[in-house]
């Protein structure tokens, strides 16, 4: 074989069906080690779940577990109203997770704003995000959210939001529950 030929299908370094070879950094055709290969499938698939978790189309399945992320200021009355309900929804159990508040003397603090919204895109069973009323906070939090497709539900009261938000679950229909949410929301 000729120096810069690659080799055929019987073990060279072929990429793909077109026959095109990996390149190295220095500039030579290289393969990708078998153990990395096996190593990387498991990953590859546990990310193909966890896309196709709360945000996907399928729905949850009954008895699953689905989380609000919770503003500092609306989680006790909002953990009061879930442990009365009895942490369910339907079918399902709901946990509220509280987040670390981004106020301190009426100044928002924008980076645990950030922190907040992208903790809730970070958790496929996440289904929404039950905030303060405060049109400065939204500003920054609502993008984030948006990204990943998570509701959010602003309220003055956190019993209030919390049992608005187990109405909507219950109310929900198949496929996505976060799309669910999303569309009574904006019907509301």
């Amino acid at each position: 074989m000729a120096d810069g030929e690659a080799e055929g299908a019987a073990g060279g370094p072929f990429q793909n069906a077109r026959q095109e070879p990996r390149l190295s950094v220095l500039g030579g055709a290289t393969r990708c080690p078998l153990v990395l290969r096996k190593a990387l499938t498991p990953v590859v698939l546990s990310l193909l779940v966890v896309v196709a978790g709360c945000g996907g189309g399928e729905g949850v399945s009954k008895g699953a577990t689905v989380t609000a992320y919770v503003e500092a200021p609306l989680c006790v009355g909002a953990k009061q109203e879930l442990s009365k309900q009895g942490n369910r929804a339907g079918e399902l159990h709901v946990q509220a997770i509280c987040l670390p508040t981004p106020r301190s003397h009426d100044k928002l603090n924008l980076s645990t704003l950030g922190a907040n919204a992208r903790q809730a895109t970070e958790d496929s069973t996440a289904v929404v995000y039950l905030e303060a009323s405060d049109p400065r906070a939204s500003r920054f939090t609502h993008p984030i959210l948006g990204t990943a497709e998570i509701p959010w539900i602003s309220a003055s009261s956190g019993n209030a939001a919390m049992a608005h938000l187990l109405r909507l679950i219950e109310a929900s229909g198949p496929g996505s529950l976060r799309a669910s949410i999303r569309e009574a929301l904006r019907e509301t």
